[in-house]
C-alpha cells in the first residue's frame, strides 16, 4: 500500500519554485537563452530534481501553462453559452493586458517547441468542449471550437502579439457577439 501524498508539501513547493523561476526568466532572458540550468539556479531547485520531475524545458513550460490555465483560468459556467463565451473571452483579454499573461503567452510559445508541448492546448480544448457539450444540453447551438478559435480566440492573441496591444473585454465582447452571429449559431 502506498502512503496517501499530500497535495502540498515537498513537491507542491518545488513545482512553485520552479514555475516562478520560469516566469522571472522570461521576463529577464530571451527564449532561446531560457534553460534548465538557469531554471535550477534561478529556483534553487537542483537541474537533477528538474530533469527527473519534467524530462525537458518545453515539459516544463508546458506543465506550467497547464496549471496556470487550469488554476488561474477556469471555464466559466454562467447558464448560458453566451455568458460562458463572454466570460471566457473577457478573462483572455484581461489576462493579455496583464504582465503575467504576456509572460504566460510567451511560456507557452517556448513550451510548444517541444514534442511534449501543447498539453495545454488538448486540456484546455477538453475543458471547452464540456462547456459546448453543456450549452447543447440546454438546447443551444454552440459553435465548434474551430470557429471559436478563428473568430474569437486568434483575433485576441493577433493584436497581443503583432500589435503589441491587447484589446479590452468590450472588443472580446463583440468578437463573441460576432461568433454567435454566424448561421446556424445561438
Amino acid at each position: 500500500m502506498q502512503p496517501a501524498r499530500r497535495p502540498g508539501g515537498r513537491t507542491a513547493r518545488v513545482r512553485a519554485q520552479v514555475h516562478a523561476a520560469v516566469l522571472e526568466l522570461l521576463k529577464e532572458e530571451t527564449w532561446d537563452d531560457l534553460s534548465i540550468p538557469l531554471v535550477a539556479e534561478r529556483s534553487g531547485v537542483h537541474q537533477a530534481t528538474i530533469y527527473r520531475r519534467w524530462g525537458s524545458l518545453s515539459a516544463l513550460v508546458d506543465d506550467m501553462v497547464t496549471d496556470w490555465l487550469t488554476t488561474d483560468s477556469p471555464i466559466p459556467d454562467t447558464g448560458t453559452l453566451r455568458g460562458d463565451l463572454r466570460g471566457y473571452a473577457a478573462k483572455i483579454a484581461e489576462d493579455l493586458a496583464s504582465p503575467m499573461g504576456v509572460l504566460y503567452v510567451r511560456a507557452a510559445m517556448v513550451g510548444s517547441k517541444g514534442p511534449e508541448g501543447e498539453t495545454y492546448l488538448m486540456e484546455r480544448a477538453v475543458h471547452l468542449n464540456a462547456m459546448f457539450e453543456r450549452a447543447a444540453a440546454r438546447g443551444e447551438r454552440p459553435p465548434s471550437l474551430l470557429e471559436l478559435l478563428e473568430v474569437v480566440i486568434a483575433p485576441l492573441y493577433y493584436h497581443l502579439i503583432f500589435f503589441n496591444r491587447p484589446v479590452g473585454v468590450e472588443h472580446a465582447h463583440m468578437l463573441v457577439d460576432r461568433l454567435l452571429s454566424l448561421p446556424g449559431e445561438t
